[in-house]
């Protein structure tokens, strides 16, 4: 009989890299309780979002700030009673604070990479190193469906101007959890009333401005405009190593993705696919989220 249980323990942590690639330094921790040297990481408080634990645990492990950047190969491992599954990203700083020794982390380091690889205690995490080493730096670019919204047959102006359901406006915690720890400052949206609703909540607590524009509405929009408009947005986004968000419709979100190299598959309403772009705009890598099926 197994011992393990089929609710896994979640965790997830982040590979925090300061500095140019000739001069790159790690930041690993020291855990007292286990006299090991780790990357930080810890457990999921309920409802959370991986991307959100992921910046909390590295922020209460060594008082570091980061965004997340590209998503790593994440690893399990048993405890007793339970699996315990790890997701990973690139952290990238944006603050430095200090880290004062407690029970849980005594010692934090920023290592050279060759010095972090022979100093971290254990083999899967010394694979998560190596990984994000190995990525160019990224910027994200979050594709969003809108929240869901009132059903169109209950709505008698013009569509553009329907807006979100009790359950659409529901769902924007959720949507403003996973937009924050990747550091996104840039909002873009298809210009209906739906779409600029589903990224107000988020604008408005980091105080920015959402840009619109009809080339994304479903009135509106063209395979040609589309593309061209999502290429674009890329190669800005990677150029100037601004995050973005981008709200569009469901049947133009099969052009939006496509423009960028990335095979469509369905989206729930608020659901993100994330393109993790390099500094010309292709994409490195794509993670998805269904807002709308947090499981913890």
């Amino acid at each position: 009989m197994s011992l393990v249980t089929d609710t896994p323990i979640w965790a997830a942590g982040a590979t925090p890299l300061r500095g140019p690639r000739s001069d790159r330094e790690v930041l690993i921790v020291h855990r007292p309780a286990y006299d090991d040297w780790s990357l930080p990481k810890g457990k999921a408080h309920p409802r959370e979002l991986m991307p959100a634990t992921a910046v909390r645990e590295v922020a209460e492990e060594t008082a570091t700030r980061i965004r997340l950047g590209a998503p790593l190969t994440p690893i399990r491992y048993p405890l007793v009673g339970a699996m315990k599954l790890v997701s990973w990203w690139v952290g990238v700083p944006q603050l430095l604070g200090e880290h004062y020794p407690n029970r849980e982390v005594d010692q934090t380091a920023w290592l050279s990479p060759e010095e972090a690889l022979a100093t971290l205690s254990y083999a899967d995490e010394r694979a998560v190193l190596s990984e994000a080493l190995a990525l160019p730096d990224t910027t994200a670019l979050v594709i969003v469906r809108h929240a869901k919204a009132q059903q169109r047959h209950t709505w008698k102006k013009a569509d553009h101007l329907r807006p979100l359901s009790t359950r659409g406006r529901d769902q924007l915690p959720y949507l403003s959890q996973l937009l924050k720890p990747f550091g996104v400052t840039h909002l873009v949206s298809s210009s209906a009333t739906r779409c600029v609703q589903t990224l107000t909540p988020y604008a408005k607590s980091i105080k920015a401005e959402i840009s619109t524009t009809s080339v994304l509405t479903e009135e509106d929009a063209s395979i040609a405009g589309v593309s061209g408009y999502m290429t674009r947005l890329a190669r800005a986004v990677g150029a100037s190593g601004t995050s973005t968000v981008v709200c569009g419709h469901r049947p133009v979100l099969p052009t939006m993705l496509s423009a960028l190299g990335i095979a469509p598959r369905p989206m729930g309403t608020s659901a993100c696919a994330i393109a993790h772009l390099d500094s010309t705009g292709s994409v490195v890598r794509t993670e998805w989220y269904d807002t709308l099926r947090v499981k913890l």
